[in-house]
């Protein structure tokens, strides 16, 4: 009963086929753990499509899809996700960031209706759950796998997931923008100790002040709420579109240099934690 973590698609902001990016690759957001028999989707970046394609030729019956919010680079994949179209299996959609002001059903319903797509979201053959929830709530997906929430500093909002199951974790914190100098004691709180962070670098430290507002943060601040947090592995993720293989390389090297223990996600990198 094994716990893994996969990595689907590693860009923000929109997708980047390009042969410059074949590396890393060029797929927005999706990350795919395994706890025992449960299968959870972190976000539907483009990356969810092959992914479903996987689920489906392993036979499996269902999964549970986390989403941190609803911009188009995490959501854009949904309504080729196969899975969903496929009468008998199990699909709960679970959101955070829009708790009072819309829900998450609605939210898709709209990306999936005419004129943005010709398949509404009704025609998907799946047994689908949407569930909204309030950011800071903690929940249990199976009997063994605990999820815990926060919010996150985002455009819109965004929610961040600390995924737990037999005395391992994960965490989960995309799409955020630091304050400098300030450490935000929220996700401290989410990733302290954990065996992987997954966290937003899209820029680089000289990028960000000509980002603010944007919603995103940098890897040198990566490394440091990991090093403060007690973080065992950091993955460097949500990399800018623009960012080539030979730019990621370098910033990885930067990074390991710091924390010996940081990597830039790359598409198809599989972590074993059980």
């Amino acid at each position: 009963m094994g716990f893994s973590v996969r990595f689907w698609g590693v860009r923000g902001t929109i997708p980047c086929p390009a042969d410059t990016h074949l590396a890393f690759g060029g797929n927005t957001s999706c990350v795919e753990v395994r706890t025992g028999s449960e299968r959870i989707i972190l976000d539907a970046g483009t990356g969810i499509r092959m992914l479903g394609k996987r689920l489906l030729d392993e036979n499996a019956l269902s999964a549970t899809l986390l989403l941190s919010h609803t911009h188009l680079d995490h959501i854009s994949g949904f309504p080729f996700f196969s899975p969903a179209f496929t009468p008998g299996f199990q699909l709960r959609v679970m959101a955070g960031h829009l708790f009072g002001s819309d829900d998450i059903r609605s939210t898709l319903a709209r990306q999936m209706s005419r004129p943005l797509f010709p398949v509404p979201l009704h025609r998907m053959g799946a047994d689908i759950h949407f569930e909204d929830f309030a950011p800071g709530n903690h929940f249990l997906i199976g009997d063994e796998t605990q999820i815990r929430t926060a919010p996150l500093r985002h455009p819109d909002g965004a929610v961040g997931y600390r995924i737990e199951y037999r005395g391992r974790s994960i965490a989960y914190v995309t799409d955020t923008e630091h304050e400098p100098g300030k450490p935000n004691q929220t996700i401290l709180d989410l990733i302290n100790n954990v065996d992987l962070l997954m966290y937003d670098s899209t820029y680089t430290d000289d990028e960000f002040p000509s980002k603010v507002g944007w919603g995103h943060s940098t890897w040198q601040e990566a490394t440091r709420l990991a090093s403060l947090a007690r973080v065992k592995q950091l993955a460097l993720f949500h990399h800018e579109p623009d960012r080539n293989d030979q730019e990621m390389t370098e910033i990885e090297h930067r990074a390991r240099l710091i924390l010996p223990n940081a990597f830039a996600a790359r598409e198809g990198t599989v972590i074993t934690l059980l």
